[in-house]
């Protein structure tokens, strides 16, 4: 019987070897300034209840009412694969008591998140982030660390050809004195039902409308940085500040809302125009509320998340990924039988002194090995038969240029060190 080829789901990004190597080195580089900046790692479900992201993202969003994978369990719970990862942390963050703790807490994360999307480069349905919260302090120095820690893992990738755009969402004082306004003017407009129902939950929603005729029809809507309150102008004015201080270079967006309803106050989003109509390749902000809307005390919190897939096509269209020139340090091969048992203590012993040791198998002749020694990309090579074994000598090939050292075999670890 022939069984027929199974391919992955449509709208999904896989990452095989040797690109893999790249995608890790990018979401390392990324998450590198949180770790420096004392963020711990949160390891989360890819999957909750149902009900955190309706309450928490906003029932008018694209997200909740079109992108979510939701489904029925076994048990008849309605469950979804994670759309984004602030809910999920904030969930954690309540459940386990963190919030009763030192503040602010600080964590980061990153895996793979699920929007039910039309897939095109740089958007995919299951897609990699990693993210970091900050949560139980309202600081805007804090709000200007968050930002420059993003910041700074585009240009640990090298990018230079991105901006970060930030705005202002304000607090609950300057929504509900822009909302009356921006109601009236909604009410103007030739919207289809589906468009009004969300204006008639939250207005801001149709600023991010894709819709050309929309947008045009926005372009003299009131604008909400027009009626922050004396707290969120004075806010937003420190947050540029400490911004400024850090030599984080910035442009305001007046009219960016981003689309997710928890966002209050600081709101950012960096933007890489190499990349066509997915140009977004991180964002976050403020979002005070969120931790009392799911059942927590009230407290402010500010994060991020940063498209891993995204960051990497801009490392590509920018052409900074580094050359991965070899993939392990030294490849052995045993002439026969009785010298694996041997080879592959030795490829242990090295190891554990922290360098990447491959081993032939398969039993192939030594030309053979010698093909997939190459096509491996170690630095070295050794051919270990029974002479070697008892003489405690080796002859190391170096695969750059083909040149041969005799070392001994208990100071391999010295030569690869050099």
């Amino acid at each position: 019987m022939k069984f027929e080829k199974i391919a992955a789901p449509k709208g999904v990004r896989e990452y095989l070897p040797p690109e893999s190597q790249a995608f890790e080195w990018v979401r390392q580089q990324l998450i590198s300034p949180a770790k420096r900046a004392g963020y711990q790692l949160m390891e989360l479900p890819v999957f909750e209840d149902t009900s955190l992201f309706n309450r928490g993202v906003g029932e008018s969003t694209d997200v909740v009412t079109k992108e979510m994978y939701t489904f029925e369990d076994r048990g008849g719970r309605s469950i979804t694969l994670r759309p984004e990862g602030t809910a999920g942390v904030m969930r954690a963050v309540i459940e386990g008591n963190l919030d009763r703790g030192q503040l602010p807490v600080k964590v980061w994360y990153s895996g793979q998140f699920f929007r039910a999307e039309r897939p095109q480069a740089g958007r995919y349905r299951q897609f990699y982030q990693v993210g970091i919260e900050a949560i139980g302090i309202d600081d805007p120095a804090l709000d200007a660390e968050v930002i420059a820690i993003a910041d700074q893992g585009f240009k640990n990738l090298g990018l230079k050809n991105y901006r970060l755009e930030i705005t202002s969402l304000g607090d609950a004082q300057s929504r509900a004195a822009h909302r009356v306004d921006l109601m009236k003017f909604v009410s103007k407009l030739d919207l289809d039902e589906a468009t009004r129902t969300r204006s008639e939950i939250n207005p801001l929603r149709i600023f991010d409308d894709k819709r050309p005729e929309i947008k045009e029809a926005m372009q003299s809507a009131p604008i909400l940085m027009d009626y922050l309150s004396d707290y969120s102008r004075d806010h937003f004015e420190k947050v540029k500040s400490y911004l400024d201080a850090l030599g984080v270079s910035y442009t305001v967006n007046k009219r960016m809302v981003r689309g997710l309803d928890y966002y209050t106050g600081t709101t950012f989003e960096f933007v890489h125009d190499d990349l066509g109509a997915q140009s977004g390749i991180g964002g976050g902000g403020r979002y005070d509320g969120l931790m009392e809307v799911l059942g927590g005390q009230a407290l402010s919190g500010i994060g991020f998340g940063l498209g891993v897939d995204r960051a990497l096509l801009a490392a590509i269209a920018e052409n900074t990924l580094p050359v991965q020139d070899f993939n392990s340090d030294l490849f052995i091969i045993p002439l026969s039988l009785d010298e694996k048992a041997y080879v592959l203590n030795l490829a242990q012993e090295v190891r554990r002194a922290g360098f990447a040791v491959e081993v032939a198998f398969g039993d192939r002749s030594l030309k053979g090995a010698m093909k997939g020694a190459d096509k491996s990309g170690a630095r070295f090579v050794a051919v270990i038969g029974e002479s070697e074994r008892e003489s405690g000598d080796v002859e190391l090939k170096r695969m750059s240029d083909g040149t041969s050292i005799r070392v001994k075999i208990s100071e391999l670890q010295k030569v690869l060190e050099a």
